[in-house]
């Protein structure tokens, strides 16, 4: 019924319940009628109500929805007139086919009660269902909008199918007729692995199974003990709008979209489609065309194959053919091969027979230069002798020039040692002269000696140190280098 006229018939028994037993109650002027408390007066009210409105089915607007943390689920219906405040307990709002959203026109069956706490009415829903489908439409409507903003739908996150998958994952029912059409049809074109992932295919479950095995075979790893596909088929039988419901699930749609194997869907028949098709990779009219979908007719691999090594095979024939034909083509305008070694014969021939003159020419040649300078022993030893001769003097005249020169390098070292000698300062000691050093340096002022530790002065026959740590003790004079440096003669 419209929420409207259950809110007349509420209106209705509130009355009744004013005019009826509650007003005796309030009969007597006198005020001597027992007062009732707020708890009592409230639960009267809730038993009248709930005894009234034990079970209801209203259509209306949802309004306001809220989701606590404990699981409940507080929504408002409305119309163009009133609003009924509604909850859905927990264990019933986990297992609705359709959750409610703001706008959405549904039908729902429950109870009225009341609640005290807040003096206000509510009505507890236990099923809950889109009002038609038109509403279903305009709700998937604007799922679709939501999703295609997120870019779920976007054509550049496709990815394409491999051209022959070595494993194919199905996710479908194990006993309906789809997954027999699929393996007939692999069989058909191109026989290959097929693992099914069995999953409920309608009603409430379904959109939670179907994303659970997306998951799972995601979640395989190559290598593991079952192999991971290649390729994913989600497919399901035709059926109406709420039987292909869960196909229009939010995380199913995410599911497909977040699957790393490319994902091809075949939900319904061809005229149907679900939010999962936008989302899959590639979407077919049918199981069996996904099947076709999958992998290539292997039949006409095998004829293409074999269509391609007929034209490899002519393709060779047909090169050597003309390669031949071009062979034989060029070879005409070559000159015969008598031709071209007939000349080589003839120069062949003739230096063959002008080969043994040249021969004794050139022997008689070297004979006549080798009797010019006979090799007789007696020449040799002539030849020698001349020789070591000639070396000879050359020996002797090396030597003379040799002490020549050492004599002339000797006189001038000589002469340098004596002007050595006579600039050096020894010398210029044996006339009276001094040196004096303060801390090992030449001394040549006053200032100098001030400021040195101590003195030593230089004469002709020794040394004298003077000052603090001296105490005036001469030393030995330096020994005098040699007139030839100390080494003795070189000659």
């Amino acid at each position: 019924m419209r929420l409207g006229f259950a809110c007349a018939r509420f209106k209705v028994v509130k009355t009744r319940l004013q005019v009826g037993k509650m007003s005796e109650l309030f009969d007597d002027e006198e005020g001597n009628a027992p007062a009732l408390s707020v708890s009592e007066l409230s639960g009267a009210v809730k038993r009248v109500i709930e005894g009234e409105f034990g079970r209801v089915r209203v259509r209306g607007e949802v309004g306001r929805v809220s989701r606590p943390s404990s699981g409940h689920l507080y929504l408002d219906l409305k119309d163009d007139r009133a609003v009924l405040a509604s909850v859905v307990w927990k264990g019933v709002a986990s297992r609705l086919a359709h959750q409610p959203e703001a706008g959405m026109e549904v039908i729902v069956t429950g109870r009225l009660t009341t609640f005290p706490g807040q003096s206000r009415y509510q009505l507890v829903i236990e099923s809950l269902a889109p009002a038609g489908v038109g509403a279903l439409m305009a709700m998937l409507e604007k799922r679709k909008a939501a999703l295609a903003a997120e870019g779920l739908f976007a054509a550049e996150h496709k990815r394409a199918l491999p051209y022959l998958p070595e494993v194919i994952g199905v996710v479908t029912s194990p006993s309906g007729a789809v997954i027999r059409d699929i393996l007939h049809r692999l069989r058909a074109r191109f026989p290959r692995k097929v693992l099914v992932w069995p999953a409920v295919v309608q009603g409430d479950k379904c959109a939670e199974e179907v994303a659970r095995a997306i998951d799972g075979f995601n979640n395989f790893t190559s290598g593991g003990a079952l192999p991971r596909p290649d390729v994913l088929i989600v497919a399901r039988g035709g059926g109406s709008l709420e039987d292909l419901w869960g196909f229009n699930e939010e995380v199913v749609v995410r599911a497909v979209f977040n699957s790393t194997i490319p994902v091809i869907t075949a939900v319904g028949h061809e005229t149907d489609t679900t939010l999962v098709d936008y989302a899959s990779d590639k979407r077919a009219p049918t199981p069996t065309a996904a099947a076709e979908m999958a992998v290539p007719v292997r039949a006409d691999l095998l004829a293409s194959l074999a269509a391609l090594e007929a034209r490899r095979v002519q393709g060779m024939v047909r090169k050597l053919e003309t390669g031949g034909q071009r062979l034989r083509d060029l070879s005409r305008a070559l000159p015969r091969g008598d031709a071209i070694l007939a000349e080589k014969r003839q120069r062949l021939d003739g230096v063959a027979m002008r080969l043994p003159r040249a021969l004794m020419g050139f022997v008689q040649q070297k004979q006549l230069h080798l009797s010019r300078y006979p090799l007789r022993p007696a020449v040799l030893k002539q030849d020698v002798q001349f020789k070591r001769h000639n070396l000879e003097n050359w020996g002797g005249r090396l030597s003379r020039a040799g002490e020549t020169q050492l004599k002339v390098w000797h006189q001038s070292l000589s002469s340098l040692d004596r002007t050595r000698r006579t600039l050096g300062y020894e010398n210029t000691l044996k006339r009276g002269y001094a040196v004096v050093r303060g801390d090992g340096a030449v001394v040549v002022d006053v200032a100098g000696a001030k400021a040195a530790k101590g003195l030593e002065i230089q004469f002709s026959d020794g040394r004298l140190e003077v000052g603090p740590s001296g105490a005036g003790k001469p030393k030995p004079a330096a020994k005098r280098p040699k007139p030839d440096g100390g080494q003795g003669s070189l000659f």
